[in-house]
């Protein structure tokens, strides 16, 4: 009679090595952000019994090591799910960190031979994709959601209950700036040609307004976010765009005498028209990582605002592109 398939746990550690700090600055930075994966399946955490604790996690880098690394020296095993190499968070949204691939990870790794406490444990943050129920019903394995960050879970582990505060999403300072250097590397190439174009047609003033509308959207933005006044993202990163273009919009108003008087006043306000609305619209795309926006909200949001920024932002190209070719046509 053949001997059973040996089952494959994997073993790791809760100390974080140089290259996985370095995995994480790359990370944070969009480097190589999509091959930063772990191997989905089953985790051994020092020496695990039967009875030790099963936390599950996705595939992705920074999920797992914040995870192993707040464990500490528990004896623990971690369950990995296969999201692709996305987050909890996302995952959870997109469903890759769902009911049927935590049932098939379940079978596949083969808990039930390892473990005999049969209780999964869980982010909070994982729970729109898993429905518990059904995940008992075809595995037998409980479902408890633990708080939103792992840094929390030795204290919730001695009462197994979650405090408020373990409840609440935090989204302070510290986190908005961690936002920032990915979206930075995203728009950088765009922000290089478009302040270049911006030179050659209109100037220095036009030029640098343009680069500091694009930096704010993507880095003033985040930092500034809990005090910008309004609701929507789209009005807020408008308030801040207005703010950051118009003392550049003033210098072109008055930056000496013109030919043509209006010419100038043309510029200015094709300046304030464009501009602020490219603030606004890079400020989207922080809706899909703040704890301040729901799904239906941001598609009510695209489709009040999106209409009027393009309505904006092509009067404003319009009317600077007229002024520029008025000007030239009177220098002939």
């Amino acid at each position: 009679m053949a001997a059973p398939e040996k089952i494959n746990i994997f073993s790791t550690t809760s100390k974080l090595s140089r290259k996985n700090s370095w995995d994480h600055i790359q990370a944070r930075w969009g480097i190589r952000r999509g091959r930063l994966r772990v191997t989905p399946g089953l985790y051994a955490l020092g020496n695990p019994q039967p009875t030790a604790p099963v936390f599950v996690t996705a595939n992705y880098t920074l999920s797992f090591d914040a995870l192993r690394s707040a464990l500490g020296e528990m004896d623990a095993y971690i369950l990995v799910l296969d999201t692709q190499g996305i987050n909890v968070w996302c995952a959870a949204g997109k469903g890759t960190f769902g009911t049927a691939e935590l049932v098939n990870r379940i079978e596949v790794c083969r808990l039930k031979e390892v473990v005999t406490s049969w209780l999964l444990i869980l982010p909070q943050l994982g729970a729109p994709g898993v429905a518990a129920h059904e995940v008992k019903k075809r595995t037998g394995f409980r479902i408890e959601y633990g708080p939103i960050r792992a840094e929390d879970l030795p204290e919730y582990l001695k009462t197994h209950q979650a405090s408020q505060a373990m409840r609440s999403v935090r989204f302070n300072l510290k986190d908005r700036i961690t936002l920032i250097p990915v979206e930075l590397v995203h728009v950088l190439i765009p922000l290089i040609i478009a302040g270049v174009i911006m030179y050659f047609l209109g100037g220095l003033l036009p030029a640098l307004a343009t680069l500091l509308a694009i930096f704010a959207g993507v880095a003033i933005f985040p930092i500034l976010l809990p005090w910008l006044p309004t609701r929507d993202f789209s009005s807020k990163g408008w308030i801040l765009g207005m703010l950051v273009t118009l003392p550049f919009t003033l210098a072109t108003l008055f930056r000496g005498a013109a030919p043509i008087w209006w010419l100038q006043a043309g510029m200015a306000l094709a300046l304030q028209l464009s501009l602020p609305v490219v603030t606004a619209f890079i400020t989207l795309n922080f809706t899909g990582s703040t704890p301040f926006t729901s799904r239906s909200g941001v598609r009510k949001e695209i489709f009040a605002y999106i209409p009027l920024m393009a309505g904006l932002f092509g009067g404003g190209i319009l009317l600077a592109l007229g002024a520029i070719l008025v000007h030239n046509l009177g220098m002939m």
